[in-house]
């Protein structure tokens, strides 16, 4: 072959090659996602323009509107599909929390008179703000807009990881100017300190400390603007404050005159640390003013978390799981610099580290499903979710439990931090160097003393007159830590450790009153309580937290057998299963978060999220699939009220991917991933380690939601669960579907989990 046709074809080879990346590239997943899907009701997810674990999360501030039932409780992302109007864009959200805080930075475009207070609900023309329309709302992966009705002005809105970038087109160009609310309050969060400087006639500087959620919450920024801003007024409040180049109080606000001929471009990067770096991040992630390619860029990264996972299904059930994937990535989010530097919990910087920190750990909820979902996906973040909370070890002398913005809340009960570790320790995201100091951290943590582990350190059970409330919470929460303990001693081995901990995590065994059935609370004589009411649900005034008895009579997932066995066995397990299924959906006076019922099940709250795989231990695979099936469909729908509860960063809609796929980690800790029943024709995980695990469905029909039978690479397979170990090495797990249970699939005791 001559060197010309040699050329030739490696030529063509490099055309085909790259052809076919492009084609591979250009499958848009986004378009599956439907943004608005739990931003109505209950779902408190976040709406507006961010990356997957992005820090900056640049959406609308909307009126949190006091009238509502939950006194502005579903606005605690700061948005709520039911409102029309919006005060202003704000650069830090929540997504799905039960608490409101962040919506800091608020910035709004604006036409005509100035207004330094945002407008009251129903009377927008009394403050600042504006009314909209969800006609002139658009929401994807990486992008906002919306027409700001009552001043003329389209809005738009993508970011970074650490760069929120504005555009605003005037078609109202009456005396255009620009407002920074630094004190703005929205929900449970107060400005303390702000500040506000113009560097030069295109650059603004500041910060903003607050207290809230996160009691010390520090945010620094910098503003680049593609127009000069001219003509700027700052306030402290409603009070004007004197000179024009720098302004420092509690409530710290600018009005800035702008020219509005051409659109007007923003950029704000954020810092945990200074505005050097928050200027230093516009640099390093968005030094260009391009929006498009911004918001190109956005697109494929939001495309290549969500292509992990090629989801074949109809149009419906598509949208409905990938905007779950979608949630997936909104929480933890990424806690430092371009440059590696971050705040750490014990509020010193920390310089040029070589991982990724984190912060928005909303463990106890997140433990279940969301973190070992990411162990399926995703690994260096992973691997530097684990690093991060062994620095807040370090820093706090405690894992975290619900951290936030450098910041522990000690939010929700139990050690949540400790399954995510011995999970990732068990599945090899820690490296070997760091198996002692994860160890020292799981250990010193579930040795404290707070909130009953007293008692718990001596093998005793927690009693109600030690504590006012949710005992029996605390105690089935720490069983659960106490087993991630076990399991890293004995994998460890550390022999004296594994046996303390092994009868730390079998405590629960001491809450459960025969006469009852129940795990109920006991006094410190031994008595259980009385009168006892199991169906009782009240917030903040029985043995629970979120839940009532029943509820909790299942919150073993660590120990099913032991479990089974506290209940008098197989056919009583299975009897009293069935009964909690059946029961009226009574909840007076309850939380609003227990939700999404089936009879006393609540699909709504995160401690009932293994629940319906809880059959498959006992041999009835068959119901597990029935109860998986009925909780999916019914309360995961293409609605703006698609979710029946708080997404509670991520984990509702980590259990709904897990389980339409057909499979779910019931245990988070021991690798097996249960068997349901799958919604798609098939599904295939690209794996970090480059393998492609598969899920095919054959017979895939909607009736078709029982297990007639399994191969796994074309073998018969009996058993009713896959490991983790399975699916890492890659392969094809087949589900031969029915309309009819066959009741036979995984019954045998090998066959089960």
């Amino acid at each position: 072959m001559t060197t010309i046709r040699l050329k030739a074809c490696i030529t063509a080879a490099l055309l085909l090659v790259e052809i076919g990346t492009n084609t591979a590239q250009k499958k848009d997943y986004t378009q599956y996602v439907d943004p608005y899907i739990g931003s109505a009701e209950h779902g408190h997810v976040f709406v507006g323009a961010n990356v997957p674990s992005g820090a900056v999360q640049l959406g609308p501030s909307q009126i949190a509107q006091t009238w509502d039932k939950y006194n502005g409780w579903d606005w605690c992302s700061g948005y709520n599909y039911k409102s029309q109007e919006i005060l202003g864009f704000t650069h830090t959200h929540l997504s799905g929390t039960g608490i409101g805080d962040l919506n800091d930075i608020l910035i709004l475009p604006a036409t005509g008179r100035h207004h330094l207070s945002p407008a009251p609900f129903g009377k927008m023309d009394q403050g600042y703000g504006s009314a909209i329309s969800k006609a002139n709302e658009t929401v994807r992966p990486g992008y906002y807009k919306v027409l700001l009705q009552d001043y003329g002005i389209l809005a738009e809105m993508t970011s970074s990881e650490r760069v929120g970038y504005h555009r605003y087109t005037f078609q109202n160009k009456n005396t255009p100017h620009l407002l920074i609310d630094l004190g703005f309050q929205m929900n449970w969060d107060k400005a303390t300190d702000t500040y506000l400087k113009l560097i030069d006639d295109h650059t603004l500087v500041g910060y903003r400390f607050s207290k809230g959620w996160a009691d010390d919450q520090k945010v620094y920024f910098a503003i680049k603007s593609s127009t000069s801003l001219n003509n700027i007024q700052f306030y402290n409040g409603n009070e004007k404050v004197n000179g024009y180049l720098v302004a420092k109080g509690t409530h710290i606000k600018a009005l800035i005159d702008i020219h509005a001929d051409t659109p007007v471009e923003l950029k704000v990067g954020l810092s945990p640390v200074s505005f050097e770096n928050a200027l230093d991040n516009i640099q390093q992630e968005i030094p260009n003013w391009n929006f498009d390619q911004a918001k190109t860029n956005a697109t494929r990264k939001w495309n290549e978390v969500l292509g992990k996972i090629d989801y074949d299904a109809d149009q419906r059930s598509k949208t409905i799981f990938y905007t779950a994937l979608y949630h997936s990535y909104f929480a933890p989010t990424i806690f430092n610099d371009a440059n590696g530097d971050y705040m750490g919990t014990d509020k010193q910087v920390h310089r040029q580290e070589n991982f990724e920190n984190y912060t928005f750990f909303s463990l106890w909820d997140t433990y279940r499903g969301l973190h070992p979902l990411m162990t399926l996906l995703e690994d260096k973040k992973n691997k530097d979710y684990v690093k991060t909370m062994l620095k807040i070890y370090q820093q706090q002398d405690k894992l975290p439990v619900w951290h936030l913005w450098g910041n522990e809340t000690n939010t929700m009960v139990g050690l949540p931090a400790i399954p995510v570790i011995a999970d990732a320790l068990l599945k090899g995201f820690i490296d070997k160097a760091d198996h002692e100091l994860a160890f020292e951290a799981v250990k010193t943590t579930a040795m404290g003393y707070d909130n009953g582990l007293r008692f718990v350190r001596e093998l005793s059970y927690i009693p109600i007159d030690s504590m006012d409330h949710e005992s029996v919470a605390w105690a089935l929460e720490y069983a659960i830590a106490d087993f991630g303990a076990y399991k890293m001693a004995k994998y460890l081995n550390k022999e004296e450790d594994a046996k303390y901990f092994e009868q730390r995590y079998k405590l629960y065994e001491k809450y459960f009153d025969k006469e009852v059935g129940h795990f109920v609370g006991r006094h410190a004589n031994g008595t259980f309580r009385r009168p006892f009411d199991p169906l009782m649900a009240k917030h903040r005034e029985n043995d629970y937290c979120e839940g009532n008895a029943w509820q909790y009579t299942w919150l073993v997932p660590h120990d099913v057998q032991g479990l089974t066995t506290l209940l008098g066995g197989e056919q009583k397990f299975i009897a009293k299963l069935d009964e909690f299924i059946q029961l009226p959906e009574i909840l007076d006076d309850a939380s609003p978060d227990i939700s999404g019922m089936i009879g006393q099940y609540a699909q709504g709250n995160e401690p009932n999220h293994h629940v319906p795989y809880l059959y498959t231990y006992v041999g009835q695979q068959w119901k597990s699939a029935e109860l998986a099936h009925k909780a999916m469909t019914k309360y995961y729908t293409d609605a703006p009220n698609g979710l029946c509860g708080n997404d509670d960063a991520g984990q509702m809609s980590a259990w709904y991917v897990f389980s339409s796929m057909g499979i779910y980690p019931a245990n988070p800790m021991d690798g097996k991933y249960i068997f349901g029943t799958p919604l798609m024709k098939s599904a295939k995980i690209e794996l970090p380690n480059g393998n492609t695990f598969e899920i095919a469905v054959k017979n895939h029909e909607k009736s078709n939601i029982y297990i007639q039978r399994v191969t796994w690479n074309g073998e018969p397979y009996q058993k009713s669960y896959i490991t983790h170990h399975h699916i890492m090495g890659g392969g094809k797990l087949e589900f031969e579907m029915g309309a009819k249970p066959n009741k036979k699939f995984g019954q045998a005791k090998d066959a089960r989990p």
